[in-house]
């Protein structure tokens, strides 16, 4: 599904070129459940970045679904971004000016789910996720782990083929932070392709596979042989 070779990313400056990715080399097949591992500042979020078509290598390769997708033109990307990819992000990214409940919906609207649809799939997270009395609220009106789950909401409500987390467990507390690895783990044996990255080692644990990071460089890349017996 996802194919990465020889992965660069640098910054150039007048005296040195400074590598936040080198020479990464990977493979994502469909159905997996990956968790990116690795101490602040060992391009984690770079490489989820770039498996999420937001930022682009300084050289390498990336196939998906063997196509390359480095010089897509930006409409392409957005379709995949619509159509195939979900995010959730550290930094929430919720539009401020809609309640949670719009928030969620959004996603939706643009892949053109009919509204009677749309308010069941809406309603199920809210339920889920224990958000119905919040549904009216605005993101200021959250607290950091309440519009962390809003994030959650939105990004898996469409049923992406491939969802990228960027820590998801960072503002919860752990009991909430359970439940979502729950739903993720519920998700992936349905078939979605997760690719997480966390600083948690018991929530690293629900991936099937664990790749750690550090200095830019793929260190380890193992199976995760206790989540495996757990299916």
């Amino acid at each position: 599904m996802i194919q990465l070779s020889n992965i660069d990313k640098y910054y150039d400056s007048k005296f040195q070129r400074t590598f936040v990715l080198k020479s990464v080399s990977m493979e994502v097949q469909e159905g997996e459940f990956l968790s990116i591992m690795g101490p602040s500042g060992s391009g984690k979020s770079t490489l989820l970045n770039i498996i999420g078509l937001l930022d682009a290598p300084s050289a390498g390769g990336y196939l998906l679904y063997d196509k390359s997708v480095l010089d897509l033109k930006e409409k392409a990307k957005v379709e995949y971004h619509r159509n195939f990819m979900g995010f959730i992000f550290q930094a929430y990214h919720l539009i401020e000016e809609m309640t949670v409940y719009e928030n969620i919906e959004t996603p939706l609207i643009y892949k053109g789910v009919k509204s009677k649809e749309r308010k069941a799939m809406v309603a199920d997270l809210l339920d889920r996720f224990n958000m119905v009395a919040k549904k009216d609220l605005f993101p200021p009106q959250l607290s950091g782990g309440q519009q962390q789950l809003v994030g959650i909401a939105r990004a898996i409500v469409g049923k992406p083929k491939l969802l990228l987390a960027d820590e998801p467990t960072g503002n919860l507390h752990s009991t909430q932070g359970e439940m979502i690895m729950e739903v993720l783990r519920e998700l992936n044996n349905e078939g979605m392709t997760i690719i997480q990255v966390t600083h948690n080692e018991k929530f690293a644990g629900y991936g099937k596979r664990i790749i750690r990071l550090e200095d830019g460089l793929i260190r380890a890349d193992k199976i995760n042989k206790a989540e495996l017996l757990t299916e």
